[in-house]
């Protein structure tokens, strides 16, 4: 998915990125600025897609830096609920047979 960005605060400052994937408990967020301490427990971050608005709490748990760049994977704290409900307008839906049999 496209044009999702994110805005982070890492306590010292705040560094503008995009999110290159996510899923219900994390996401991956690229193009930040070097500067940035992804070795801060808790980040707040905003991640804006189509419009919609989600402020969470993440805490870091890989950084990649590359010349002027960095790519952190987070790990989002607390999952908010509406979150949960955007991200699960892009999983994939599986055949009902694909299922039978099978106790979870």
């Amino acid at each position: 998915m496209k044009n999702i960005s994110v805005d982070v605060y890492d306590g010292v400052g705040f560094f503008s990125g995009i999110i290159s994937n996510f899923s219900r408990l994390g996401f991956c967020m690229t193009d930040l600025s070097k500067k940035i301490n992804a070795d801060f427990k808790i980040m707040t971050v905003v991640v804006t897609c189509h419009g919609k608005r989600f402020k969470m709490k993440a805490t870091p748990k890989w950084s990649n830096k590359d010349n002027l760049i960095k790519s952190i994977g987070a790990e989002i704290l607390d999952v908010p609920f509406d979150w949960t409900e955007f991200v699960m307008n892009f999983e994939p839906v599986y055949p009902s047979k694909m299922w039978t049999g099978i106790r979870i």
